[in-house]
């Protein structure tokens, strides 16, 4: 018997930097000094925070920008924004996705989908996800838009909305906007990967883990037992020096220990959603000035390797039950983790925050089976990761330029 080939697993990220914000439209902002600023409000509107207690909604004024359409070589039935925003002094921004399928009359598109409302700090407004959007052929998933009943898309759109308090000389600024559609089978390949291009390469990517915080701040995600996400982010900023400076969490009391990973589930939690594991916004929070952060599904560990032959470790989700992965002692619904290296046999070195249920740095670090990471990574949240670099550092070119998935 011939057995057929593995279905296609296409992935298409876009993504506008700098100059790039250049293109698509504008509604009262303009890109200045490589990013894009809001320059004259082309409106108000009212916000009541539902996680502020505020009594009444706050006045803001806006402007907005909208990419240019991105068509799609396949049939897409997922979508996921990236951005890279700063936000002073009570500024945040509005995130939001549609999609069009085709007719004989053209291009029909949804309704918008907002993913976030979302600032860096918690001082004006509490970042969160909107839930309870759904219709026939679409839904949110938190951080997500995933097609429903059939649906296939030949295009995607975002539109990113720039607020600050009205009467403010504030400006958000926006240093990339990325936007990934896919559509992936929902299982992995029957073959693992060959690879061999980072075989033997391993980065000095400094070990936390999330155990060292389990049961404490728990009005974030019940506390650390609940951090992989925030933990693996704030891995890879260490490993770029890219950590926020001490006075960004200096309310976090000096006797706990890495502190900053505290600082990161606080930033990082979707309030909606009641967990730090928004991918995108795990990625804002990682967008630090010098810094650019976005998700994206890569295809297999071949294609992660291209990242660690380049000196970038990632992110990466997985899940699985118990002993579904040798060595990690406990199952998961959904877990990230740090890829650092490969063995010289190909195996994943992974410096996984969950640290075998024990509060001990020098039980972060595990080497995993290539086949079986491969299947819980690639068959569970089909291939996402974190990918997380300095502006100096540049990543290395995709392995399909007719499909680049970074």
């Amino acid at each position: 018997m011939t057995l057929g080939a593995a279905p296609a697993r296409h992935v298409l990220f876009t993504a506008w930097r700098g100059t790039d914000l250049a293109r698509g439209s504008h509604q009262g902002c303009e890109v200045r000094d490589g990013a894009l600023v809001l320059t004259e409000p082309a409106g108000t509107l009212a916000y009541d925070d539902p996680y502020a207690g505020r009594r009444r909604p706050a006045r803001y004024e806006w402007s907005a920008w909208l990419s240019p359409e991105v068509p799609h070589a396949f049939g897409a039935t997922s979508l996921l924004p990236s951005w890279n925003v700063d936000t002073p002094d009570g500024c945040w921004v509005v995130v939001e996705v549609r999609a069009a399928d085709e007719s004989p009359e053209g291009r029909r598109w949804s309704p918008w989908f907002t993913l976030a409302r979302w600032a860096d700090t918690d001082a004006e407004i509490h970042a969160t996800s909107l839930p309870g959007q759904a219709g026939d052929t679409a839904k949110v998933d938190t951080d997500v838009v995933e097609a429903l009943n059939g649906t296939a898309w030949a295009a995607s759109q975002v539109r990113l909305t720039l607020v600050r308090p009205v009467g403010s000389t504030a400006r958000p600024r926006v240093r990339l906007v990325g936007l990934m559609a896919s559509a992936v089978p929902c299982g992995a390949p029957a073959e693992v990967s060959p690879g061999g291009r980072a075989w033997g390469v391993e980065l000095p990517v400094p070990a936390y883990s999330q155990q060292l915080h389990r049961d404490a701040f728990r009005r974030w995600d019940r506390g650390g037992r609940s951090w992989c996400s925030p933990t693996t982010t704030s891995m890879l900023l260490a490993f770029h020096d890219r950590l926020p400076p001490a006075e960004e969490y200096a309310w976090v009391d000096e006797r706990v220990p890495q502190p900053f990973v505290v600082q990161a589930a606080r930033r990082v939690f979707d309030h909606a959603y009641g967990g730090a594991g928004n991918w995108a916004f795990n990625a804002a929070y990682a967008g630090r000035p010098g810094t650019c952060a976005f998700v994206t599904r890569l295809r297999s560990l071949t294609e992660a390797e291209s990242f660690l032959a380049a000196g970038l470790p990632l992110g990466a989700t997985v899940s699985f039950p118990e002993e579904g992965l040798t060595g990690a002692g406990y199952a998961t619904d959904g877990h990230l983790l740090t890829i650092v290296g490969f063995t010289a046999d190909g195996d994943v070195i992974c410096n996984d925050p969950a640290s075998h249920g024990i509060a001990r740095t020098d039980e972060v670090r595990v080497v995993y089976d290539r086949a079986e990471f491969e299947r819980v990574w690639l068959g569970s949240a089909g291939g996402v990761v974190y990918v997380v670099h300095p502006d100096d550092v540049p990543l290395p070119a995709p392995d399909d330029p007719t499909e680049p998935n970074w």
